[in-house]
């Protein structure tokens, strides 16, 4: 049996999480359940769970099932071969949107390489449904690659979100290792249609993604990274220390100082970043509204 690794000793305090309003975030919980949704909150593991269901009352609604079809070494959602779409779902997601109250929602999804568009088409459906339900509640969409396929891209940006994410992860030398079924050059391409689109179409729109530390990168990959993000036409960025799920999954390398996170942020504006969200518990729909009105 393989023995589990070992990680980089204690956790700092500055990565321990405080639980607040445990009856506020019941009550998000019972609607999730009740509407029959999947949110990444849950699945991912999120460290925020607590401060966004029960302070904040918002959640990052996942679409296209509970099953990815690749293999992310950090991800905690599960892999294998996905069942049926549920056409009902982006309406009962823009419900549950309406029902909180929100403002700002974003919703997300598994990779469905089995789906002709990638589940394209099924984002497009859930932003419409938020705007018939909640006219003024803005959209961040995080999506996944879509195997590249401009059209299917385009298929989500002419249902016009505030907001189009899409995470590239890891800098591109630790790819093999952590996103073994992805490209970075395919990642970035995304980013860069998605920015050439708002430049020709929609200047409100934004563009943003997002990268975890703590895998074996250094800062002056990461640095090299962030680079790439402009030169693409990336808005907003996210940076955040990654937290291994469970013993099961890629191994923490180190713990990233605070301080650390303090030159992304204070690098990243230099750089010409609308906003750069770096801390240890950031995760890419962290503060989200608070990001694309930044």
């Amino acid at each position: 049996m393989a023995r589990p690794p070992v990680l980089p000793g204690p956790r700092p305090d500055w990565l321990k999480i405080r639980i607040p309003a445990p009856e506020v975030m019941a009550e998000v919980e019972s609607l999730i359940r009740e509407q029959r949704l999947v949110t990444v909150c849950e699945e991912a593991r999120c460290p925020n769970l607590h401060e966004c269901w029960g302070v904040h009352r918002t959640a990052t609604f996942m679409l296209l099932g509970e099953v990815c079809t690749r293999h992310c070494g950090f991800c905690n959602v599960g892999k294998g071969r996905p069942g049926a779409l549920d056409p009902g779902e982006p309406q009962r997601v823009a419900e549950a949107v309406a029902r909180l109250g929100l403002r700002f929602a974003v919703v997300t999804s598994v990779n469905r390489d089995d789906l002709p568009d990638g589940g394209a088409a099924h984002f497009a459906a859930t932003i419409r449904w938020i705007r018939t339900l909640s006219p003024d509640c803005g959209v961040e969409v995080l999506i996944p690659d879509f195997r590249g396929d401009e059209e299917a891209l385009r298929t989500v940006l002419d249902a016009q979100p505030e907001v189009l994410n899409h995470n590239v992860e890891t800098v591109p030398h630790l790819y093999k290792r952590v996103r073994p079924d992805a490209d970075y050059r395919q990642s970035l391409q995304v980013l860069r249609r998605a920015a050439d689109w708002r430049d020709r179409q929609s200047p409100a729109l934004r563009v943003k993604s997002g990268i975890m530390v703590g895998l074996g990168e250094t800062p002056e990959q990461v640095l090299t990274l962030m680079a790439d993000w402009r030169e693409a036409g990336v808005d907003i960025a996210t940076i955040g220390h990654y937290l291994p799920p469970s013993p099961l999954h890629l191994p923490l390398h180190r713990y990233v100082d605070p301080a650390e996170f303090d030159l992304y942020r204070e690098k990243g504006l230099e750089m010409g970043f609308r906003k750069v969200e770096a801390a240890p518990l950031v995760r890419s729909s962290y503060h989200a509204k608070e990001s694309y009105g930044g």
